[in-house]
């Protein structure tokens, strides 16, 4: 491993490590700040997309507390950026990664034929971004890693990104809803 590899994979890891015990430490941390946050709350919001990025934790949590907050249109448009922004971090994340482990001398190597997956693919990417919880951060990490084209990533990325934050943010705004008519109702 190159040096200048060694120093940013160290990095990484301690920026990840770093993340990941602030958010562990502190349970509600995301709403916390962003209650904090006031107005500038969809600014920090959008900044809290990426941060998460590097780490294994969602960011459905935010995308309903905007989603509830400001409504689900301005709700999906925060997550929509939020969740672009930290897709081109994790994409970023691949890329170092394959440089790394010089993923494309060792990919034939991969077992199970895993390195002659079709990641460039367009169906690849807008299907494995669909696999709930974490197949978005993995077919991020695995473009960048199979050096798809950004152009081919991003719209990829775009048409899923804004799918999925309209159905989490009109849905847990309507959940939202359901239940304080049920309450409404005594039921």
């Amino acid at each position: 491993m190159k040096k200048e590899n060694a120093i940013w994979t160290f990095l990484g890891i301690i920026f990840f490590a770093a993340v990941i015990y602030l958010l562990v430490k502190n349970s509600d941390f995301i709403s916390g700040i962003l209650y904090k946050s006031g107005a500038l709350a969809p600014i920090v919001a959008v900044i809290l997309y990426p941060l998460l990025a590097p780490t294994p934790l969602t960011t459905d949590p935010i995308t309903v507390i905007v989603g509830v907050t400001y409504g689900p249109l301005m709700g999906a448009v925060i997550a929509f950026i939020g969740n672009i922004l930290a897709a081109l971090v994790e994409y970023f994340i691949g890329t170092r990664l394959g440089k790394a482990t010089n993923f494309e001398k060792n990919k034939k190597k991969i077992p199970f034929g895993l390195g002659k997956l079709p990641v460039n693919s367009v169906a690849f990417l807008i299907v494995g971004r669909m696999i709930p919880g974490y197949g978005g951060k993995i077919i991020s990490i695995m473009a960048g890693t199979y050096k798809v084209p950004i152009k081919r990533y991003l719209w990829t990325t775009a048409v899923t990104n804004l799918l999925g934050s309209l159905i989490l943010a009109y849905g847990a705004t309507g959940i939202i809803s359901a239940i304080k008519l049920s309450k409404l109702f005594g039921n």
